[in-house]
């Protein structure tokens, strides 16, 4: 069974940085796809970067690719996700995604292509 932990997040001024991690365990895959995504109030999902293990493709989507950075490990399953210059827009639940395996049945910033889901940490930023 996939178990997902996430670490990071809090509250910080504009401007600001924070970095949000998230390991993975309990899969047998020898490739996975990992991701962040966030959540605003009453809004659906949105991924703000992911990777596949297999080759380090890397997607972060234009919104915050000047500000947010994504990493992997050398172990291949902790996603660290480092975001830069924060706005109070940021604010939003973050959310790890993961998916074992070589293909999604989406993109990869899509959440509909992940099956397992870590329980949401928290982004505040004040201005």
């Amino acid at each position: 069974q996939v178990q997902l932990v996430e670490s990071g997040g809090g509250s910080v001024q504009a401007g600001g940085s924070l970095r949000l991690s998230c390991t993975a365990s309990g899969y047998t895959h020898s490739t996975a796809y990992i991701a962040w995504f966030r959540e605003f109030s009453g809004k659906d999902r949105e991924g703000v970067a992911a990777i596949y293990t297999g080759s380090g493709d890397t997607k972060i989507p234009h919104s915050v690719k000047d500000r947010f950075t994504a990493s992997l490990d050398n172990a291949g399953n902790t996603l660290t996700l480092q975001m830069n210059n924060l706005k109070p827009e940021d604010t939003a639940m973050y959310y790890c995604a993961f998916e074992p395996g070589r293909s999604l049945p989406g993109t990869m910033l899509a959440p509909e292509s992940y099956r397992n889901w870590g329980k949401g940490t928290q982004v505040t930023v004040s201005s």
